[in-house]
């Protein structure tokens, strides 16, 4: 995460903000008596909403961890051609 001083955002405000957008890199904006505020792009917090509320939804990660033990296992469903064929948009 890049930090700079709110004089020096206010001055570049669009570039600064084009720059989170485009780059995805959060911005640490700090004010003149030490305080600090974040700028991120909707896209980014919008995703770790997303990430959150999987990570705090116990049957949702229950449903990862089988998951992931069947696919170990290699005892996991494996879909038929057509079924992949649909799958890959063929």
């Amino acid at each position: 995460m890049n930090y700079i001083p709110i004089n020096k955002f206010k001055n570049n405000i669009q570039d600064f903000i084009q720059q989170v957008i485009n780059q995805h890199i959060p911005l640490k904006i700090t004010d003149n008596n030490g305080g600090e505020f974040i700028i991120i792009s909707a896209e980014d917090w919008e995703q770790q909403q997303e990430t959150l509320f999987v990570l705090q939804n116990s049957q949702i990660m229950e449903q990862i961890s089988r998951s992931l033990a069947t696919h170990t296992e290699n005892k996991g469903y494996i879909p038929n051609q057509e079924e992949l064929d649909e799958i890959l948009s063929i």
